[in-house]
């Protein structure tokens, strides 16, 4: 009797303690206000470019084909890798000659949802931005891709099955590599599935971190990273120490003298380094850079300041940015067209 009664209690303290860590370790469903971080389903696209499979197939080839480059040796693809978030991993990206860029390549992730494009925004739709690396590098390089395109029957037969009746010039290829880049996504992160309902899909750790990166007495982090992409598509000085003026020279206003694009923050974890400079090398780079308040503040963003973080407030944020990696799905590369 007396060990069954042992037993009895025994098991009573066991459920108390199960449900206290349960208790503890629950994150709270999101309120409505944060169920607006949701990714639209729908992919936004331009009534002059409407996405066909014809469309993105051709763009998906082009994309990747470094035969249409100048030096037959680049392709987007080669700053632009599927398995690093869709950058190339490098400080600066480099070219097949050694010249090395001024700005670090940004992710291809979730630009369909953005409405201005490039570190200095000097773009306005996803087919400007499409064409704009080749246009900087050289124009007469991209009339001999175009020219390339032009020669090889595997494309001539794409190109009237995408856009029958135009001609395979700058703006049809412009068109077929911005239909591709449009189904560039990542979606469904564990914070996706929490702000749908899954308060299982966050960790204690993560939901903490969401919550120092949405607070302004905090991080402040949401001031520029808002919405259901993470940016505001806005321009901002964040203290980093360099010559480059970023938005300045489209936008003569002071306070965009080296002012750069805000990032989406989906996948930032695949996307290292980090900033127009590559200057930051992992996540809690980041953190420390905003608790610093930056490095030159002559010009910096009223947004950043120093922070008043504790070191468990800087471990939750960045555990909390790796909750906004997106479901892995399995990638192949095309076939190009002869």
């Amino acid at each position: 009797m007396a060990i069954s009664a042992r037993l009895l209690t025994c098991a009573a303290a066991a459920a108390v303690l199960a449900a206290c860590a349960t208790l503890g370790s629950s994150v709270p469903a999101p309120t409505p206000a944060e169920q607006a971080w949701r990714l639209p389903a729908e992919i936004p696209q331009p009534a002059n470019n409407r996405s066909t499979p014809a469309r993105v197939e051709l763009g998906k080839a082009l994309f990747f084909d470094h035969r249409l480059s100048d030096s037959g040796a680049m392709s987007c693809a080669s700053c632009h890798l599927p398995h690093l978030g869709w950058t190339d991993g490098r400080k600066l990206p480099v070219l097949p000659d050694g010249t090395v860029l001024g700005r670090h390549s940004p992710t291809m992730l979730n630009l369909a949802y953005n409405n201005i494009y490039m570190w200095d925004g000097r773009k306005t739709t996803l087919e400007e931005q499409a064409i704009g690396p080749h246009r900087h590098l050289s124009k007469a390089a991209f009339a001999t891709s175009a020219a390339k395109v032009r020669e090889m029957p595997g494309y001539r037969q794409m190109f009237a099955a995408a856009y029958p009746g135009e001609a395979i010039n700058e703006e049809s290829i412009s068109k077929a590599l911005a239909a591709f880049e449009r189904t560039i996504v990542t979606r469904n992160s564990p914070f996706d599935r929490w702000v749908a309902g899954d308060t299982k899909a966050l960790t204690p750790e993560q939901y903490r971190g969401y919550k120092v990166f949405a607070d302004p007495a905090k991080g402040n982090c949401a001031a520029c990273h808002n919405g259901p992409n993470f940016t505001d598509n806005g321009f901002h000085n964040i203290g980093i120490t360099g010559k480059d003026e970023g938005r300045f020279p489209f936008r003569k206003v002071a306070s965009m003298k080296g002012a750069f694009k805000t990032p989406t923050l989906r996948d930032i974890e695949l996307t290292a380094p980090y900033y127009h400079d590559g200057s930051a090398a992992t996540l809690r780079d980041v953190v420390d850079h905003y608790v610093r308040g930056g490095d030159d503040r002559s010009n910096v963003s009223p947004d950043v300041r120093p922070l008043n973080l504790t070191e468990q407030d800087k471990q939750d944020l960045v555990a909390f940015m790796r909750s906004l990696t997106g479901e892995s799905v399995a990638f192949v590369a095309p076939k190009l067209p002869q």
